[in-house]
């Protein structure tokens, strides 16, 4: 801008850049790489990345991308937020789970939580939980007026509630001005247990709490919607949205033929969803679930002042890891920023050892002290829908609701929630999710940091007292690291029976500018299932491979190097790495044309990016413990 033309733009002395400029680009890009051939669309189309439920990412977005206009915050369909101000005025309800059996050690925590920054406690009562009657020292010292408890009862939801209720009275608070969840949800129940004998039993309590709370304490929610359940047997985000939008849909039927008007059933619902470190999914999920419910509440007749979707937003139990625990701090923190701009009225950020067994209090701390960060530090819940006019995270929402909107009608047809819980369809589907979703956790095309990528075989394990058992016989309950962890428990055994780790020799060929890459890579993958590397000394060939394989006093055998200098050594070294005594040879990249010369001279296997990475170790792990 200068002053002889003081109006216009900078951007005005740059021509402007179209899409078919962008993927000239690419195609010089790809063609470097040697990835591919194509031109236009095709180049652009070779960046994209599949999701779950059908969605594909593409590599960029436009003005041409962008959905139609969504509204106001505040205003159906609520895709911005809830509330006109969403979280901008008070942030949103840090909520701290607390899952002791012992009162006196629940008060603990609980108080220790409230007195450093949580303002609401979510709380496992019953079976696996604190006892009913144990709620009143669990909440002894808690200003019930303001902070809100959330009850987790599972089938003790009612029994729970009735004495939630009369600890809010006598503690001579109005029990009109008490806030947060009894969490009735028979449905949720039923997919945990596989128990449906006292569903309609269940079913009419609920109704029974709710017209209570719709009377005499309008700021406490009786029902729970809970995804968690079906996006901890493996679902996709889709699949928690659609299956969320039914079990709210039976609730509102149980509800109104019980006598409440259809605002009231409305207001009687807390929806909670998992958040998980795929940030741009996490938050596109939570704005779609309130799209979604908008459209529900609006075929429902309900009002828009009660229509907009209260939310609970829980950081994923699926992506938490045993190993190297740590690293589930950055993952928690990824989920608790998305699940804040997301929208969520309430965020719980699960403690990083939470997979182990009891939280410690330097867990707990932490866990909270993330969410102090994001409110009071990074200001995160100053700014409504942070992600709103983004052409990617608006396209992503409308890709998610679609596709949750057509698996809830496919419940809707089947005879609703219940019916396709009994039926196994739910089961089904989330089992057929999970198992497309292993496969690629077993190729690491979905690669977890600390376990599957870069693992640490020397950092000691951490250990937690036990945590009660969750309730179960239902649905499974998955988890990412699962196939993982028991390859390196396998490595654990034979660590503490012979002492050591199995071990894996890394045949390092040629000059170090070859063999690098791929001894990195062999590494790294080995290293995944508990399989110590030993690489030294490097080069060998041939002629030193033998004593070099003897004093690594591994049992099996990793040929690494580059396609050419394979060409001129990987048959006589693999020849004389099975005449040493390796059990097994493999050989790091693609075989390629020299397949059935190399298995000719000893190569049992080859490990390349894509390769099943869980079969390969398993497979590797059952030849040395037979031996």
């Amino acid at each position: 801008m200068t002053a002889e033309s003081p109006e216009l733009p900078l951007a005005a002395a740059f021509p402007d850049a179209d899409r078919e400029q962008w993927q000239r680009l690419v195609e010089g890009v790809l063609r470097k790489s040697g990835v591919t051939e194509a031109t236009g669309a095709a180049a652009e189309d070779a960046l994209a990345t599949d999701l779950q439920d059908g969605i594909r990412i593409r590599p960029l977005y436009t003005a041409e991308d962008g959905t139609a206009a969504l509204g106001h915050p505040g205003f159906p369909p609520f895709v911005r937020a809830g509330r006109p101000e969403g979280t901008s005025v008070a942030g949103w309800d840090v909520r701290q789970r607390h899952v002791h059996t012992d009162p006196r050690r629940a008060n603990e925590s609980v108080l220790a939580d409230l007195e450093n920054g949580v303002t609401s406690v979510w709380l496992t009562v019953g079976d696996g939980g604190v006892p009913v009657e144990g709620l009143e020292q669990t909440l002894d010292g808690v200003y019930l007026d303001l902070a809100a408890v959330v009850l987790d009862a599972g089938a003790d939801f009612a029994p729970a509630a009735e004495e939630l209720l009369r600890l809010y009275t006598a503690s001579g608070a109005p029990l009109s001005e008490a806030t947060g969840c009894l969490g009735a949800d028979p449905l949720g129940l039923l997919a945990r247990t596989g128990d449906d004998a006292k569903l309609r039993l269940q079913l009419e309590s609920a109704a029974r709490l709710a017209a209570r709370c719709t009377a005499e304490a309008p700021g406490i929610r009786a029902l729970a919607v809970d995804a968690l359940p079906y996006h901890e047997a493996g679902g996709s985000a889709a699949e928690e949205l659609g299956i969320s939008l039914a079990t709210g849909v039976a609730y509102l039927r149980q509800l109104t033929e019980a006598g409440l008007g259809i605002d009231d059933a409305c207001r009687q619902l807390e929806f909670r969803y998992a958040a998980s470190a795929d940030q741009f999914l996490t938050i596109a999920k939570l704005r779609a679930a309130r799209r979604l419910w908008a459209r529900v509440a609006e075929v429902c007749g309900v009002s828009p002042a009660a229509s907009a979707q209260r939310q609970h937003a829980v950081t994923s139990t699926v992506m938490m890891t045993r190993r190297d625990p740590w690293v589930n701090m950055l993952r928690t923190t990824v989920a608790g920023l998305s699940a804040g701009v997301g929208g969520a009225d309430a965020v719980t950020v699960l403690p990083f050892d939470a997979a182990l067994g009891m939280p410690d209090a330097f867990a707990r701390r932490i866990a909270r002290n993330t969410q102090s960060v994001l409110l009071e530090e990074s200001h995160l819940s100053k700014v409504i829908d942070p992600a709103g006019g983004s052409w990617y995270v608006e396209s992503l929402t409308d890709e998610l609701a679609r596709a949750a909107w057509a698996w809830f009608q496919e419940i809707e047809g089947a005879g609703g929630q219940a019916a396709s819980l009994r039926s196994g369809m739910i089961a089904g589907r989330l089992a057929r999710t999970w198992e497309r979703r292993t496969e690629d956790l077993a190729r690491r095309r979905e690669p977890i940091t600390g376990v599957s990528e870069f693992p640490h075989l020397a950092e000691p394990p951490v250990h937690r007292e036990p945590a009660p058992t969750p309730i179960g016989g239902g649905l499974p309950r998955v988890r990412r690291d699962d196939a993982y962890e028991r390859l390196r428990s396998r490595s654990d055994d034979h660590l503490a029976a012979s002492g050591a780790r199995p071990k894996v020799f890394l045949a390092a060929l040629g000059p170090v500018a070859a063999h690098t890459a791929r001894v990195a890579f062999a590494a790294n993958l080995f290293q995944a299932g508990g399989i110590e590397t030993v690489s030294e000394p490097a080069p060998v060939d041939a002629e030193s491979v033998a004593e070099a394989f003897a004093r690594s006093g591994a049992r099996i055998a990793c040929l690494c190097s580059s396609d050419a200098v394979y060409g001129e050594q990987a048959a006589a070294v693999a020849a004389a790495l099975k005449s040493a005594g390796a059990l097994r040879v493999h050989l790091a990249g693609k075989p390629g044309e020299r397949r059935e010369e190399w298995v000719a001279a000893g190569v049992d296997s080859f490990v390349f990016a894509g390769c099943d990475a869980v079969e390969v170790l398993s497979s590797a792990l059952d030849v040395m413990e037979v031996a």
